[in-house]
């Protein structure tokens, strides 16, 4: 127990709203791209993405 408790891991601190959303929108960018990977979808390409900014 005391070497687990001496390897300097730090304590895991909750995640704030702003943080949750990020995390949440990268699950769902990482979804899509393995979707897109796997055919089942057509992802928008950067170009048309520029055009719409």
């Amino acid at each position: 127990m005391e070497l687990v408790n001496n390897l300097g891991f730090k304590k895991v601190e909750k995640l704030s709203n702003k943080q949750i959303e990020f995390v949440d929108d990268l699950k769902s960018s990482l979804n899509e791209v393995e979707l897109h990977r796997q055919g089942k979808i057509k992802l928008q390409s950067a170009k048309d993405f520029l055009n719409e900014l």
